[in-house]
């Protein structure tokens, strides 16, 4: 019966799969049938949901409390006729709405880049015949003819392969490229990776060539699962989105309750009230209509007064500023809410390859003449130094080590290239395997050259890798002498390959230049070294080589991979960055959780991840498969002790990620793959790698790394709770300055005094005096033990307790003064209520001035920070001042505020009040540093 896909392919053999798919293996589908299955199953590409439109994202811009309040703001302020102040309002309401509109309209374009992974065109057999036929029209059960270069067009189970090597890095992790065999039936369940008779759409062949059957098309193959995936996951709030939409509620209704106790208290304490109730309810009314209107006006003003206007917009400019610092760190920020998202993040789930290490394979170590030796370095630069216990030495001078360098070279397909003229590891690059780059690197820096080894030794056949044999084998003309053990032979066999199979075909080794017979204790030691270089999850290959008195005729492994003289071993690892274990330790003082997930094999991400500190004992290492046996509930349970997960599949990262956020944490996860798009998109923060990442974890990322460095993460981090904490000093001091105005008008009414503060007055307050300091507190440094203290939580509203007191308390001076100050001023002038207000504003504008410079750190005093260590708010400071000084003494203006120029005498009483508020919110400062 036809079959749509087969999702265990890689457990069936291949004549039960070509039945099931009824095909020919041979012929391939017939034109006839291959147009029928095309209809039936639809096209091999990959199908996008719906998106939401314009509209529907502009009314998502739109439905948030705050900025309703804001619009009823703009209306209010339009009614009282301040027309400047309603047209600011709604500037920045339109301004909100089209970054939203513009940052969800690029925030799904991942589709898109996987679809561009999927192959343009595709070789199938049709009715016997080789034809080229678009990738889109591939059906299951085409026969798909693969050669190097060629991406996959289709989930196929490869039913023929020789010396093939396909490139999956981009869908399971895997740093170099898989060996694939078409004869394996694989019983077991067994990761994506390690399913090696299969070959998966978008990965590319990198060497040999294949035919294989197709067994999953569109949507139905593993990368069309992880599309599936990436569609499926609904965008959550960040925590600053939360946190501002509760401000907003709390704020929307404390107008509300503002704007009717102050209208219902004001007629309450109208004696006239009392007469009204006895009298003529309707007559009071139509008597004291102006007054009423004022009234109601007044309380309207002060509800006006409670909502920090500007805040949405110092908000945006916040984050943007953020974005254009973390460029500077090498963190690229594609989705602005995550700038903040960043600053509560407590667990850090990174991948290995590129990020933590450098992903440049690197021998470093070697096994020669029954000795071990070290090799220093970095990356792919031919600089480096050998070492041994007893001390530096020369390579060249070391007949042994000399031979096993020449012979890793020369066994070797590799090329080492310089890009620039700097001799730094960036400057160069490998040109070829991986894994043999890193011999010639080694090679290279005992200063042996490609060129000048092919000189002596000039390759004359070959018998190629092989995965079943494991060894590489190259025949050599000996052209000119070399520290090979040659003799007189005019030929000579070089075999690269795994230590076990190599040693086994050896009866000599080489020995202080000298090939002797290889006794059972020599061979031991070969073991032995062996051994102790796996158990650092280091790489190793062997190297063995055998004169030939001839050149054969055509060269089998039979014939030539015998009596080998053993040379040696080189092990490579692909090594930590520098830089990861500082950054490590900064993570673990911030309270971060760094955890490893990757899809390489569990030794070598265990030897990492315990080099660099990140598995510490008592940590958790789960392999994909363990993850696969664990239900939902088991694995949030491991989380809190989960270090390293490894030979993971894009499945398994989406749990890890679900796991830790069932226990409550704010989850960065880094990538660089196809696989890694489901779990960078369900992730608090998806972090992909800029240099070796996909244009798909790129477009689904919400932060990208320019230089797939781990330690930018962290710094990213601290940039990130740098700019929360600038967010929350701004709406500290932006709340601290609305309640004082708000407790001021109040506490006037409840004494008997006239108004002390104009509606105009507290709208220039609000919207111009108070927002540029807001704005500079925005671009502070940040508190220097920042990254010393725990993440907060994420849950925590961004006025908590200790913000909530501190407003209080600020509040509470602001009222004090400014009334006291107000009653001495109506003392000097009872009939000129003009030049007591503006007395009152005056005093207010400038104290809150005076404040913005301890508002810039919550714990830390002014005198520890510096007046001057944030030049944007002295430049602040002196602009707002400037404005309250022209509203005050620019003639055509005072009519519009309603303010009289104060003389030196009114400066004076003024001066003491100035400094009420700041000194109370150091003392505030000094409270919480002591408890």
């Amino acid at each position: 019966m036809r079959t749509e896909f087969d999702r265990n392919a890689y457990k069936r053999t291949i004549d039960s799969l070509v039945s099931a798919f009824e095909t020919d293996a041979q012929r391939g589908l017939s034109d006839g049938e291959a147009k029928a299955r095309l209809a039936q199953f639809g096209s091999n590409e990959l199908r996008q949901h719906p998106r939401p439109g314009f509209w529907a994202l502009l009314w998502d811009q739109f439905n948030n409390y705050l900025v309703i309040i804001l619009i009823a703001a703009a209306l209010i302020s339009l009614a009282l006729g301040e027309y400047v102040d309603s047209l600011a309002i709604m500037i920045i309401v339109a301004l909100n709405a089209v970054i939203g509109v513009v940052q969800e309209s690029k925030a799904e374009q991942a589709l898109e880049a996987l679809q561009k992974m999927s192959a343009p065109h595709a070789e199938v057999m049709r009715d016997g015949s080789i034809v080229v036929i678009p990738g889109r029209e591939i059906v299951p059960g085409d026969i798909v003819i693969l050669e190097a270069g060629n991406f996959v067009p289709a989930d196929l189970r490869l039913i023929e392969s020789v010396n093939l090597k396909i490139e999956e890095a981009s869908l399971t992790g895997e740093s170099v490229p898989v060996e694939k065999n078409a004869a394996l039936v694989l019983d077991d369940e067994v990761a994506l990776g390690d399913r090696r008779n299969l070959a998966f759409m978008g990965t590319l062949i990198t060497y040999g060539r294949a035919r294989g059957l197709v067994v999953a098309t569109g949507m139905n193959t593993e990368i069309g699962l992880i599309a599936e995936m990436i569609q499926s996951f609904e965008a959550e709030e960040t925590p600053l989105q939360r946190n501002l939409a509760h401000l907003g509620r709390i704020l929307g209704s404390a107008c509300l309750v503002i704007c009717a106790l102050v209208f219902l208290y004001g007629l309450f304490r109208d004696t006239h009230l009392a007469v009204a109730f006895q009298g003529d309810l309707v007559g009071y009314f139509q008597n004291e209509k102006k007054d009423i209107i004022n009234l109601f006006m007044t309380a309207v003003s002060l509800a006006i007064a409670a909502v920090p206007e500007g805040l949405p917009a110092i908000v945006t400019i916040c984050l943007a500023l953020g974005m254009q610092r973390m460029i500077r760190q090498n963190a690229l920020i594609r989705k602005l809410p995550a700038v903040e998202t960043l600053g509560c993040a407590t667990v850090v789930c990174s991948d290995k390859t590129g990020t933590l290490t450098q992903n440049e394979m690197t021998v470093v170590e070697g096994f020669s003449g029954g000795r071990r030796f070290r090799i220093s370095g970095e990356g792919y630069a031919p600089f480096g130094a050998f070492s041994n216990d007893a001390g530096v030495f020369e390579a060249t001078g070391d007949p042994d080590v000399a031979a096993l360098l020449v012979g890793g070279l020369a066994c070797n397909d590799a090329w080492l290239e310089a890009q620039t003229a700097q001799e730094s590891s960036a400057a160069w690059r490998i040109i070829g395997d991986p894994t043999e780059g890193a011999l010639v690197v080694a090679a290279a820096k005992a200063g042996h050259s490609r060129d000048a080894v092919a000189a002596r030794l000039p390759r004359v056949q070959e018998i190629p890798f092989d995965s079943e044999r494991k060894r590489m084998s190259t025949i050599h003309r000996v052209a000119a002498a070399s520290p090979m053990p040659v003799g007189d032979a005019p030929y000579l066999a070089i075999v690269k390959g795994a230590p076990d199979v190599v040693l086994d075909l050896c009866t000599r080794a080489l020995v202080d230049g000298v090939a002797v017979p290889l006794t059972e204790t020599l061979r031991e030691d070969i073991r032995a070294g062996n051994h102790a270089m796996a158990c650092r999850a280091l790489r190793v290959l062997a190297v063995a080589s055998r004169p030939l008195a001839e050149l054969p005729a055509s060269p089998t492994p039979e014939t030539l991979e015998n009596d080998l003289v053993f040379i040696g071993l080189l092990g490579m690892i692909d090594p930590a960055r520098p830089e990861v274990v500082e950054a490590l330790q900064v993570a673990h003082r911030a309270g971060l959780k760094c955890v490893m997930v990757t899809g390489d094999y569990k030794d070598t991400a265990e030897a990492i991840a315990r080099d660099i500190g990140m598995l510490t004992p008592g940590g958790i290492v789960l392999t994909g498969a363990e993850i696969e046996k664990l239900d939902d509930a088991t694995l949030a349970a491991k989380a809190a002790d989960l270090q390293v997960c490894c030979r993971v599949s894009p499945q398994h990262k989406t749990r890890i990620v679900d796991a830790f956020k069932a226990n409550g944490h704010v989850v960065a996860m880094t990538g660089d793959g196809v696989n890694d798009a489901p779990a960078l998109k369900r992730a608090n923060i998806g972090v992909a790698m800029g240099i070796t990442g996909t244009d798909v974890a790129k477009q689904t990322a919400d932060m990208v790394l320019t230089d797939d460095n781990f330690a930018s993460i962290i710094a990213a981090i601290r940039q990130g709770r740098i700019i929360y904490s600038n967010i929350r000093k701004f709406v500290y001091f932006l709340l601290a300055c609305n309640i004082g105005e708000i407790l001021i008008i109040f506490g006037a009414m409840l004494f008997g005094l006239p108004i002390p503060l104009r509606p105009v007055q507290l709208l220039w307050l609000n919207l111009v005096s108070d927002g540029a300091p807001a704005l500079a507190l925005g671009m502070e440094k940040g508190d220097p033990d920042i990254m010393e203290q725990p993440p907060r939580p994420p849950g925590e509203p961004v006025i908590n307790r200790n913000m909530a007191f501190g407003i209080a308390v600020v509040g509470l001076v602001d009222t004090i003064a400014v009334l006291t100050v107000f009653t001495l001023a109506l003392g000097r002038y009872p009939d000129h209520l003009a030049a007591v207000q503006t007395i009152a504003f005056m005093t207010l504008c400038i104290s809150e001035l005076l404040r913005a410079l301890t508002a810039r750190s919550e714990t830390h005093s002014i005198l520890s920070i510096g007046w001057s260590s944030n030049r944007w708010m002295l430049w602040a400071l002196a602009g707002s001042l400037l404005l309250v000084l022209i509203v005050v003494y620019v003639p055509f203006l005072q009519p519009v505020f309603d303010t009289v120029p104060p003389g030196w005498s009114d400066w004076l009483l003024m001066t003491p009040f100035f400094f009420a508020s700041p000194i109370a919110m150091e003392l505030v400062k000094l409270h919480f540093r002591r408890a």
